[in-house]
Formats: C-alpha cells, structure tokens, sequence
C-alpha cells in the first residue's frame, strides 16, 4: 500500500499522529472512519496523486498507530473539536496552511468540525455517509435505534471494551481482506486487537453523545455554517436515504454552498469503489 508516500509519526501537540502522505499540488486531507485506519484509502490516495494533489492520509488521534490521549471525565479528549485541532497543526507541519478536507463516517463528523472551527484553513469540504451528530441524535426513532445501537453501546462504561475484547474479530465480522485488500485489512486487524486503540475509538462515541452534540447545538444556535462549498456523497447500499429520506435536507442548514451525490457502493466506498469515488472528488476539488 501507499508505494511512494512518506510514513512517518509527527508531533502535534498532546499526540503524535502516524500520517501518510504524497504528492505535489492542491493539499487534500483524508479523514477515515471507525473502525479504520488511514490505510482505509490506500486505493483512493494513489489516484488522487496521479491527478495532481498532494494528499495527507493520517491515522485520527486514538485510532491505528496514532497516540492516545489521556481520558478526561467528559470525553472531551476524544472531542471532534481536539481531533480537528490536531490536523489543523498536521497540515500546518507538512506545510499546508489551507487544504481541502475530506472525511468518511465519523471522520465525517471530525471534517465538519474542522470547517466550523477552521474556517481559514479549510478551503473545500467533502463529507461522506453520515449527518452531523446532533441532527441524527434529533431524529433517532427505532429504526435508528435497532440499526444504530452501537451509538449508545459504546457510549456505556467498560462493558463496550469488554465485549470487543473478548473477540474483536467477532466483532467486526464484516471486515474481509478480499473486498479490504489484505494490508489494509492487517491494518485494521492489528488496531482492533489493541486495547488502547479500542478504548479510543469508544471514547470517539462517548464524546459524540455528549461534547460533540453540544458544540452542534451551540453552533445552530448561533447560526454558524460551513462557509466553503461543501459536497454531501452518500453510498447507495448504505443507509442514509432509509433513515433521512433527503440526506441533503439534513445537510442543507449547515453549509451554505452545498451540492451532493450519491456513489454505487456499500458503506465503505474507499474500498469498495474508489474509481467513481475519485472521479467525483475530482469534479469537485478542481
């Protein structure tokens, strides 16, 4: 994977993230999801190079080989908010003051935070299978919670750690080296049977229930939106469309300039089609 990218560890402050990168041209950072790594675009980055971008693939604080913070009573460790802030301070060391920010799941979430907090840095926005937090917790019914209950599994103390740990495979069944091609899939193997990764990565959820949702709030309170033109792709078999009708709709209140589609592909797009997926990147980033 990644053949010709640096990989390398780099301090940010309270972390060092492990962060891959490559490529001359407009800056573009990749934000993965849970339960990946920043290996989940080993087939998207290569591509986005040869197009002429310098692209920044790192692994979120408390996620892969990046560092852990210290758990803090209200989470806030692993906030979004202390997620983008990393990155901001990422880019910033590898010499990208301004960049365009794409993120997938809940890197989602951390891409959006970055746009509000940001504004200065972020100059385009791409935002990928999921709504902001606060607007899916709004419309949490049961069919949410049924399909969804991993959301508030996760956010209970222990038993989450424990469960996984027992057999994190088990756990995260779903995950095949024959659709995740098989270096990726040792990525996310070795992250999932790391306790401490596995900590991180509930502690992401446990702050989306509770700081993350806040900042939201406060941010619709005070009118803020994404300033920068901001694209919405959403995965065909995934399930925005069944939980929100319009995912558009959710997302329109958030950025002023927003447009969307939707891509052929289960959730995991970046694996599982990542030719439309840099086809549509590129539309939008040029």
């Amino acid at each position: 994977m990644f053949e010709g990218f640096a990989d390398e560890r780099i301090d940010v402050g309270e972390v060092r993230l492990r962060v891959r990168y490559a490529g001359q041209g407009q800056p573009v950072l990749l934000v993965h999801g849970h339960p990946r790594t920043g290996s989940t675009w080993h087939r998207v980055a290569p591509q986005l190079v040869d197009r002429g971008f310098a692209v920044v693939c790192p692994d979120m604080r408390g996620y892969g080989q990046s560092g852990k913070a210290p758990v803090l009573p209200d989470h806030s460790q692993q906030s979004k908010r202390a997620v983008a802030g990393d990155l901001v301070r990422l880019m910033a060391a590898l010499g990208h003051p301004r960049f365009a920010t794409v993120g997938h799941d809940r890197g989602c979430y951390v891409a959006l935070r970055l746009a509000l907090d940001h504004p200065d840095a972020v100059s385009r926005l791409v935002v990928m299978d999921g709504v902001p937090i606060s607007e899916a917790l709004a419309r949490c019914d049961a069919t949410f919670a049924r399909d969804w209950y991993h959301w508030f599994f996760f956010a209970q103390p222990d038993k989450p750690e424990r469960a996984i740990a027992a057999d994190p495979d088990a756990w995260y069944s779903g995950a095949r080296p024959e659709t995740m091609g098989a270096e990726n899939h040792r990525e996310f193997r070795q992250a999932i049977h790391d306790e401490a990764t596995v900590r991180a990565m509930l502690e992401d959820y446990r702050a989306g229930l509770g700081v993350d949702r806040e900042h939201e709030e406060a941010d619709r309170r005070a009118g803020r939106a994404v300033e920068c033109p901001t694209l919405f792709l959403w995965s065909t078999r995934d399930d925005m469309e069944a939980l929100y009708g319009d995912p558009l709709a959710v997302w329109r209140p958030w950025a002023r300039d927003l447009r969307g589609e939707p891509i052929e592909s289960g959730h995991h797009v970046a694996e599982e089609n990542p030719d439309d997926l840099v086809a549509a990147l590129h539309r939008f980033l040029n």
